[in-house]
């Protein structure tokens, strides 16, 4: 009989879960940067195997901060482990951070008591002592089914990981036609990219300020798809900073945008971009909402 299920993609910020579940997919339905809260929506990635469909839900990671932004995003994370039928808890071995760690597990574990695997990313990272601590710490604050030591980034052992959840998941149907590899709408990636773009090029105290709100999508006769989205930033300082010198940096954020967008969607692509300020956005739940980040009020 075959099997299927929704596995969930959680943990602390910044230990590579969107990078974990390109991997896994075999393509980029993520976006990635090193800077924390990139991922602030839920991401739907599609593995169909012969006897299998793997439904992976990739999450914001969970931290400490108070904003409203933080909060939402979080809820994430625990809605899509209390959905799923198993949680794929996920940690960097080359980066500790003990506390950052059991704060996140703690928030997880609300869910219910889903069975959880402990995935340890970065092994390529670390020497085998550095492991075995990660591994001897983290064990003993949850009662994990599996321990399953990967690099999302070279892919090692990703395969073993895909085998033991194949394993863990119930018997079923498959919920998604066997080409599909997300179920994320146009909109949604075109905007995640130019927010992917601007969040590598700026200062590390910027991307976390940052939204962007896609104003239009039309595809006109002649095939060319004219997009205008607006960033907003918090403070009118903000502004300047994304805009550049001489509109230097939002011309530079547009065109890598547009490269990868036109390479994707394969169609050729006028993208118009806009900065505005939204004071204080991060704190206010209305605010967060209006973006599409974070989960639904429960």
């Amino acid at each position: 009989m075959p099997k299927s299920g929704f596995v969930t993609i959680a943990g602390r910020p910044s230990v590579g879960k969107s990078t974990l579940i390109n991997r896994l997919v075999g393509s980029k339905i993520a976006i990635t940067t090193p800077r924390p809260q990139t991922t602030r929506s839920r991401i739907v990635g599609v593995v169909t195997r012969p006897q299998a469909q793997i439904v992976f839900v990739d999450t914001p990671g969970v931290d400490q901060r108070g904003s409203a932004l933080a909060k939402s995003v979080a809820q994430v994370a625990r809605h899509a482990a209390a959905e799923g039928d198993l949680t794929l808890f996920l940690t960097d071995a080359s980066r500790p951070d003990p506390d950052a760690d059991h704060f996140a597990l703690r928030h997880l574990r609300l869910t219910g008591g889903r069975p959880m695997f402990l995935v340890i990313n970065k092994i390529d990272a670390v020497s085998k002592e550095r492991l075995m601590e990660t591994v001897a710490r983290l064990s003993a604050l949850a009662p994990f089914k599996e321990t399953v030591p990967i690099s999302a980034l070279t892919g090692e052992n990703v395969d073993t990981l895909l085998d033991l959840v194949e394993q863990a998941l119930p018997e079923g149907p498959q919920f998604y036609p066997g080409d599909m590899v997300s179920d994320q709408p146009e909109r949604f990636v075109i905007g995640e990219i130019i927010r992917e773009k601007a969040m590598l090029r700026l200062q590390q105290e910027l991307p976390y300020a940052l939204a962007v709100a896609m104003d239009e999508v039309v595809e006109r006769e002649d095939g060319m798809l004219m997009v205008a989205a607006t960033l907003y930033v918090e403070r009118e300082s903000q502004k300047g900073i994304v805009i550049g010198k001489g509109g230097a940096m939002i011309r530079e954020i547009g065109s890598a945008a547009r490269r990868e967008l036109e390479a994707r969607l394969g169609a050729r692509i006028f993208l118009d971009l806009v900065v505005k300020v939204r004071e204080k956005w991060t704190h206010d739940p209305r605010s967060v909402r209006d973006f599409g980040y974070g989960a639904p009020k429960e």
